[in-house]
């Protein structure tokens, strides 16, 4: 037989009190108006099976309402949302957070000794830390950050999970609400999911949680940042800077890795470069910043920089992979190396003349100085024409041609 609240006074000194609940901002809602009703004595925790003070009220348009699950001293414990029972600081499950930061759960549970510890815990709570969460030897903000949370943890409230839940009715076809139904007219994705059956009592105490073992099983598969292996790049690309984002703000956050040559800002791209004076301080910032990084609320892109390509070899076409192939017939050969022109882009003879034409395929043939001229061309030796010198192979593009642009060699007189 069950008893009412004025009647049944056993242990009613312990029963817990509150003026505004322990929430995570994802359970409160985007309504900056949010209206709560509160209910003195309203229900019994589902941990510790004491009475507290429950709350109740709508995170937003279209989304059921919600309402408090465990009293505050349990979510002071574990430093949990009273009601979804996910991490405050995080918003991850407790068996995830536990498992990346080695915590060992020393709660009680069985009912005799529950009670007692939460008493010790109450106590505890009041009077050193003034009630703060993560007090009393809990998980709270003392432990150092892990690299593995910050890698799951969400950037964002997530306001999908205040949706309605499926009218069971609707998909039996029996619905007859219409669009008057609080509840979401859509067909489940799963019925065999077992993220559908969980526990409260296991995703506090960290045990059997089909959530945190999802997420455990995404972690085993995130990402890694290889460092190339050009021991010359020392740059790294970020992306997702925003539009905002000054210099100052990536300098200061990147020094710690050692020092920096230049840091530069494509406004257009949203992304900036960092370059670093040596290899090692490159490494050391993409392992610390990888997926890890948020500035002004947004999580950057860490890339490791392209290396410059190096130039091809005359006469070949070199490919990524590093394979050489001959050149097609017909098309103009490559260029030569920049060693072997000297600054003779056009592929011309040298001159000796001491004031040298601006144009050279068309200035007229010059002679050493202090020699004759040469004698005339034999009838059986074919002479050259006026663009092209001796031992020259031939131009590299037709428009260097000039007798495309109608110039016209005409034959020496003597």
């Amino acid at each position: 037989m069950a008893l009412s609240k004025s009647s049944n006074t056993y242990g009613r000194t312990s029963w817990e009190d509150s003026e505004f609940p322990i929430l995570c901002p994802t359970c409160l809602g985007d309504n900056p108006y949010v209206r709560m009703m509160k209910e003195k004595f309203g229900s019994e925790c589902k941990i510790c099976v004491r009475p507290f003070t429950t709350f109740r009220w709508c995170p937003g348009a279209r989304m059921r309402f919600k309402k408090t699950e465990i009293c505050q001293t349990c979510a002071k414990l574990k430093n949990v949302c009273q009601t979804c029972l996910l991490d405050l600081e995080y918003g991850l499950p407790i068996q995830v957070r536990d498992q990346a930061l080695n915590i060992k759960d020393n709660i009680a549970k069985s009912d005799v000794n529950k009670e007692y510890f939460i008493q010790n815990a109450e106590k505890q709570l009041s009077a050193t830390d003034h009630g703060v969460p993560g007090a009393a030897g809990g998980p709270g903000k003392s432990h150092p950050p892990s690299d593995l949370l910050m890698k799951l943890a969400r950037t964002a409230p997530y306001y999908r999970r205040n949706l309605p839940h499926i009218c069971s009715f609707w998909v039996k076809g029996e619905c007859k609400r219409g669009e008057e139904c609080p509840y979401r007219h859509e067909k489940p994705t799963d019925p065999d999911d077992p993220l559908a059956d969980q526990n409260i009592k296991d995703r506090y105490y960290g045990t059997n949680d089909p959530v945190a073992e999802k997420l455990m099983r995404r972690a085993a598969t995130l990402p890694r940042l290889d460092a190339p292996e050009d021991k010359s790049i020392t740059t790294l690309y970020v992306g997702n800077i925003g539009e905002k984002m000054l210099e100052k703000e990536l300098r200061d956050h990147f020094y710690q890795y050692g020092e920096i040559r230049s840091i530069t800002i494509v406004s257009r791209q949203q992304c900036a470069f960092v370059t670093y004076v040596t290899r090692s301080a490159a490494e050391l910032a993409a392992e610390g910043t990888f997926n890890k990084l948020i500035i002004q609320n947004r999580r950057l892109v860490i890339r490791w920089g392209k290396s410059q390509g190096k130039q091809n070899i005359p006469g070949t076409t070199n490919t990524e992979a590093g394979a050489r192939f001959e050149p097609v017939p017909g098309l103009p050969r490559a260029l030569p190396h920049p060693e072997e022109l000297e600054h003779n882009f056009f592929n011309l003879a040298p001159t000796t003349s001491a004031f040298p034409s601006p144009y050279p395929q068309f200035a007229p043939p010059t002679y050493p100085l202090m020699a004759p001229p040469p004698p005339n061309p034999t009838p059986n030796q074919p002479e050259l024409p006026g663009f092209l010198a001796e031992g020259q192979s031939g131009i590299h593009y037709p428009s260097q041609d000039p007798t495309r642009l109608g110039a016209i060699n005409k034959t020496r007189q003597t």
